[in-house]
């Protein structure tokens, strides 16, 4: 018996998977007056995890009711706030507890610390079906746990930035969150992925969608301006600026938590979480491609690059053989 996989129809299934379009029901009602679900989204690695862990733990000491869903698919959203530990993410202990007969429960998934409660979605292993897809199926389950009973005062909701399938998304496209946050640095590559999602909340809302920009939080901030320059030209508010500072990259290397009155940076977190509370969803003007370009100077960025056409010479290099035309050249009469 031949026990080996069938690659050809496993990378056929993993190209279906890729495309297919999501059909699910997800939560995606009014939301109670008191709640306010807020989708993060930022270019991987740009500093998601810090803001979110140190904002939403400033918000439980302001006194309000926080859950943090880390919908990445590297689960690291939490890792901050649970002092560098991972916690089981509902992907995982989903298929775990299927295997084994059993019903997920709150407990398996969702843990606390000082106010916070929080989770991660997860996804699957590299190679072996689609993250976006794997977001869907964590927020079925969700909603099979009772999601839409819980009583928080902000839902918080961790989205990769950098890719653009169906599943990451999903807030803004089924209307799941009511406005979302942009992080981003003084760096274009960030504030290329910045600049993405206000196309995408643009594009949704010229299909009749909700969901707008709330502001720009700008993380590790050198003073150089170009995200303040950015956010004022797609027309949105700065909610607040984080310096590059060593402190801050020390404390958020060891796991430990800024985001509070204990901390000489918990005033600058309760900026941003008074922010965050009352700024309106607005409906962003994306820039083009050379618009972006154009907030950075020619040197940095090769903005004033002219563009050479190659020719068939080119391409075939050594290869390139003159051939005779057969077109008819006429002399003038």
């Amino acid at each position: 018996m031949n026990d080996v996989p069938n690659l050809k129809d496993f990378d056929t299934r993993l190209r279906e998977e890729a495309h297919e379009e999501p059909t699910l029901e997800v939560p995606q009602g009014e939301p109670t007056k008191k709640t306010q679900i807020i989708a993060i989204y930022g270019k991987g690695g740009i500093g998601k995890s810090f803001t979110l862990a140190n904002l939403s733990h400033m918000m439980a000491e302001m006194d309000k009711r926080v859950l943090l869903i880390g919908c990445d698919p590297k689960s690291d959203t939490t890792s901050l706030l649970f002092g560098g530990k991972a916690c089981p993410t509902i992907i995982e202990t989903s298929t775990r507890k299927k295997l084994a007969g059993e019903e997920v429960k709150i407990g398996d998934v969702c843990f606390k610390r000082g106010g916070v409660f929080a989770m991660e979605l997860g996804g699957p292993e590299v190679g072996r079906g689609c993250g976006g897809r794997g977001i869907i199926h964590g927020f079925e389950l969700l909603e099979k746990l009772g999601f839409h009973d819980w009583d928080f005062d902000y839902v918080l909701l961790d989205f990769l930035g950098d890719v653009v399938c169906g599943g990451f998304g999903l807030p803004i496209a089924r209307d799941m969150a009511q406005k979302v946050i942009l992080v981003a640095s003084n760096d274009l590559q960030s504030l290329y992925v910045a600049n993405n999602v206000c196309s995408a909340v643009e594009y949704f809302r010229k299909l009749g969608g909700n969901v707008g920009i709330a502001g720009l939080v700008i993380n590790k901030d050198d003073g150089t301006g170009e995200a303040a320059a950015f956010a004022q030209s797609v027309g949105i508010p700065v909610l607040s600026a984080i310096p590059q500072d060593d402190d801050l990259r020390k404390k958020s290397a060891n796991y430990q938590i800024v985001g509070s009155y204990d901390s000489q940076w918990g005033p600058l977190f309760a900026g941003l979480a008074e922010a965050v509370a009352i700024a309106p969803p607005v409906r962003p003007a994306p820039l083009s491609q050379d618009g972006l370009l154009n907030l950075f100077s020619a040197e940095a960025t090769g903005a004033d690059f002219v563009l050479t056409p190659a020719t068939d010479a080119d391409m075939r290099g050594k290869n390139a053989v003159l051939r005779t035309s057969l077109e008819v050249v006429y002399d003038n009469v």
